[in-house]
């Protein structure tokens, strides 16, 4: 065997040794795991999801890159739910768009629901919930947690509205739900579905007179400049559903998949206490911007109460669960 050969064999023993020597966390790549969220930087979304990030790297440092996409840049939030399912997509923080995929989630379209963010967390911690998290069964999907979006409110640019009779005539810009659709229809609007990413343009160029959504996300989407009035409706509380694919997860080490479902859930009270503060820093902030009035809450309340009946909402919805909500909550 010549000396350049034995040589070269040495060296390569050498580096066998070595790379035996050093810990598999210094060899593996971390997990990645990319979250899409429909909202912009800047946006309370973009806060949550920063705030899960940092949780979630220093409990398992060097092991996982979680990764945040805002604005739709990994597909429409339709198409991000039905990929998680067939694990194109990871993770998910949505809303509206939840309820194509679980019907159950429209319990949160039904009017004057929630008192405030407390029977919010009350719900979460209860049987509601799991029958809630039933709903993805099948789909593969998991929801983690619910964590805060805030209670929904009325812009538009035509007048202040004070009771239903204002909405009447009103184009309000509606997620894609039936629901939320046959809600500002009951309560005399005409309701127009929009993708979200479709309606700073639209309410600019007038093809619709108004939106709802919480205050927070008229400011970060910066819809005060193509809108004149804001009406605390406070109508339906939605909170941001954090999703993750069962296909990702089953992929996971225990570690990994057992972490970041439970910080997920322990996040969840932090976004609420920063929801309740910032609803307060928002509306002050606005008032410079848009010219803010309160509601007659009581008329808004007798006009949505057939809802409650309505085969729309109890056939998607299921009575069991509508029951189970309402007696959670002390509603009955």
């Amino acid at each position: 065997m010549s000396l350049l050969t034995k040589t070269t064999l040495r060296k390569a023993a050498l580096v066998l040794a070595l790379g035996a020597l050093l810990p598999v966390t210094a060899l593996a790549r971390p997990v990645v795991l990319q979250i899409n969220s429909s909202l912009p930087d800047g946006s309370f979304a973009h806060t949550f999801l920063m705030e899960f990030k940092n949780r979630v790297e220093a409990e398992l440092p060097d092991k996982i890159d979680v990764q945040i996409f805002m604005g739709n840049t990994l597909g429409s939030e339709e198409d991000v739910l039905q990929g998680m399912g067939f694990g194109t997509h990871h993770a998910s923080l949505s809303a509206s768009a939840v309820v194509q995929v679980n019907p159950r989630t429209a319990v949160f379209d039904l009017p004057y629901l929630f008192e405030n963010r407390d029977k919010v967390q009350e719900f979460a911690a209860s049987p509601a919930f799991d029958m809630l998290s039933e709903g993805f069964s099948g789909k593969g999907i998991v929801l983690s947690a619910l964590w805060d979006n805030g209670f929904r409110v009325i812009t538009n640019s035509v007048r202040p509205v004070v009771t239903p009779a204002d909405l009447n005539g009103l184009k309000i810009r509606t997620p894609t739900s039936r629901q939320r659709v046959a809600m500002f229809n009951t309560l005399g609007a005409n309701a127009t579905p929009l993708s979200f990413g479709e309606v700073y343009s639209g309410l600019d160029q007038g093809v619709i007179d108004g939106q709802e959504n919480p205050a927070q996300i008229v400011e970060s989407a910066r819809l005060y400049e193509v809108q004149k009035y804001l009406s605390l409706s406070n109508h339906v509380y939605l909170p941001t559903f954090m999703l993750f694919g069962q296909p990702w997860l089953n992929a996971q080490t225990h570690e990994i998949r057992d972490t970041v479902l439970r910080i997920a859930a322990e996040t969840a009270p932090w976004t609420f206490t920063w929801g309740e503060e910032t609803d307060a820093r928002v509306l002050e902030e606005l008032a410079e911007k848009i010219a803010i009035n309160e509601v007659d809450f009581e008329a808004f309340q007798a006009a949505a109460l057939p809802l409650y009946d309505s085969p729309l909402f109890v056939d998607a919805i299921g009575a069991d669960m509508i029951q189970v909500t309402r007696e959670v909550l002390g509603l009955n």
